[in-house]
């Protein structure tokens, strides 16, 4: 039902902290393959996204990504993102009942300094993005990030917040 794909570069920890939590939802038959897409990482990434049973990509063509995936609904995240709450149920009845886009709630226990805030744009995918196949495939060419697919009109909200990668970060495994 739903292929999550998940950018990063020495991001060990962070990526074992946001799949430790993509666990709930492939128990619960949300989540039905995590494809991690790897920028030249110099640590353990890929033995972390191999023991979660992760597809690991070092060089790939986001065309063929998208089309090999088992999801009908793509949820893209940063490396140490981490969906609270009811996001199963949430995301479950979202691709239900939903064609359109979404994102999730930012947090509200991890919020950057008003400053940062003020003065920088969010990054497009700190509140992750979850898209339809069709939108997907539509947008997706050979070397693209995954930033790139955010954008355009008419996406939702989910309720369910998400810790941001920037959190786990700052904040260290414990986070």
């Amino acid at each position: 039902m739903l292929s999550v794909i998940i950018e990063t570069r020495d991001n060990e920890i962070e990526l074992t902290q946001t799949l430790s939590v993509l666990v709930a939802g492939a128990v619960e038959g949300l989540v039905s393959d995590v494809i991690v897409l790897d920028h030249a990482s110099r640590n353990a990434a890929g033995l972390v996204a191999d023991a979660a049973g992760a597809r690991y990509c070092t060089d790939w063509d986001m065309a063929e990504i998208i089309r090999t995936a088992r999801g009908n609904w793509f949820l893209l995240l940063e490396a140490g993102a981490r969906p609270t709450g009811r996001w199963i149920d949430e995301i479950a009845d979202h691709v239900a009942h939903a064609g359109s886009p979404a994102r999730f709630s930012p947090s509200r226990h991890h919020r950057r300094p008003l400053l940062q805030r003020l003065l920088r744009r969010r990054p497009p995918l700190e509140l992750g993005f979850l898209l339809p196949r069709g939108q997907a495939a539509a947008t997706a060419r050979s070397e693209m990030p995954l930033a790139d697919f955010v954008g355009g009109r008419g996406i939702g909200r989910l309720s369910s917040e998400l810790v941001p990668a920037w959190a786990a970060t700052r904040r260290g495994a414990g986070a």
